[in-house]
């Protein structure tokens, strides 16, 4: 599985780590930065993440800053971006299973390494159950996205 995964300067640390781990478990990490711990922006690094997964230029995305809310608001901005800020592993694998989920993330400042990369796991392994009532779902949030998109200036 390839990985797109960013971070601001708050989670700059803790994607390291994660890093490390998803090239342990085998997946190929497209690193959008950032790569030290001085101040950046975390919008910035959530829409290199959510473009990447939008372009298909990576299966999924991770995004580390500081709660994880604000770069899931900047990622959700992007077209065909599902993500979602996840600090437990049950909503890590239902949110791939019921709401294919394509962009994971997480704030450093909320949960440990240890936590974090057994939610990285639950998300890792979890496929889109493809079940009628979550299909059915799904085009509805598709269609939001596409009918609000388009009245945007």
């Amino acid at each position: 599985m390839k990985i797109a995964l960013g971070a601001d300067h708050a989670g700059y640390d803790l994607k390291r780590s994660i890093q490390l781990h998803l090239e342990q478990k085998g997946c190929a990490v497209i690193n959008l930065g950032t790569d030290s711990s001085d101040s950046v922006d975390y919008p910035d690094y959530a829409e290199r993440v959510a473009l990447a997964v939008a372009n298909r230029e990576a299966d999924r995305g991770l995004m580390v800053c500081g709660s994880g809310v604000g770069a899931c608001v900047a990622a959700n901005k992007v077209a065909g971006v599902r993500a979602a800020t996840c600090h437990d592993t049950f909503s890590a694998h239902q949110g791939v299973e019921d709401d294919d989920m394509n962009v994971l993330c997480l704030g450093a400042r909320v949960i440990g390494p240890q936590l974090a990369i057994e939610v990285i796991d639950a998300w890792l392994k979890a496929t889109f159950s493809g079940l009628e009532r979550h299909k059915r779902r799904l085009d509805k949030v598709v269609a939001l996205d596409q009918k609000y998109r388009k009245m945007r200036p």
